[in-house]
């Protein structure tokens, strides 16, 4: 397995109870998975994990065949290789976009800096506007742009934190379809977290939904009525 998260547990500070309770979930390279659950479920928690913005405190995290957390190891999360796309889609207002996406290649080289960002660009449509700036965009080409800067560095996993919560309902089901082509011309193994169902219908490989801080896997999206109903039960965990 590409990616393997083994027995994850994490509690915010002063709460009762842990937010993530043995969270297990293993990956296979290229897979796009979905994390399935209500709003305060845990599941951002999971991608806060993931990147290292949160410190678990118990399990494994390996990506590849680096371990990323343990119990005597904790990578950095600017040394982990990974590519966020937040829910607000976090582009810097002053910077046009083509200095949005090129700001994850400090360290390459002037011309395959150049090269990556026009690359990038292409692949989500979007050479056409490298000059323009955030306010200048429409939501979906903001986020448009959040994917490209994601992809950019070649992360070696791809994290989206609820992509279509800004976005309208007809230009979430254009998205939707642009975004899972685009991740799968790339291969870039992804997590992407939802509340919607049908989010994860149009996008996910496979479907996890969240209930008591854990991990319920559903091998295929045949399955998905059945962890539709996961997520509606009153035991799914409320907590940050």
């Amino acid at each position: 397995m590409y990616v393997q998260i083994k027995d994850l547990c994490f509690g915010y500070k002063n709460a009762q109870n842990l937010t993530i309770h043995h969270f297990n979930l293993d990956i296979e390279q290229g897979e796009i998975i979905s994390i399935l659950g209500e709003s305060g479920s845990g599941k951002s928690t999971v991608l806060r994990l993931l990147c290292g913005l949160e410190t678990p405190s118990k399990g494994t995290i390996k990506i590849g065949s680096e371990t990323m957390t343990d119990e005597r190891t904790f990578v950095l999360p600017e040394k982990r290789g990974i590519g966020m796309v937040f829910q607000d889609y976090a582009l810097f207002p002053h910077m046009t976009v083509y200095e949005n996406v090129q700001f994850g290649l400090k360290n390459w080289k002037r011309k395959e800096r150049k090269n990556r960002v026009h690359e990038v660009l292409e692949l989500v449509n979007m050479s056409s506007y490298a000059k323009r700036y955030p306010h200048e965009l429409s939501g979906g080409q903001q986020q448009r742009i959040a994917l490209a800067r994601s992809l950019a560095p070649e992360p070696s996993l791809l994290l989206l934190d609820e992509p279509f919560s800004n976005l309208d309902a007809d230009l979430q089901i254009k998205i939707r379809s642009e975004l899972k082509e685009i991740i799968k011309q790339t291969g870039t193994t992804s997590i992407f977290v939802t509340h919607d169902r049908e989010d994860s219908r149009a996008i996910a490989d496979r479907i996890i939904t969240m209930r008591d801080g854990a991990a319920h896997d559903w091998d295929s999206l045949c399955t998905t009525t059945r962890a539709e109903e996961e997520v509606r039960q009153p035991e799914l965990v409320r907590l940050k």
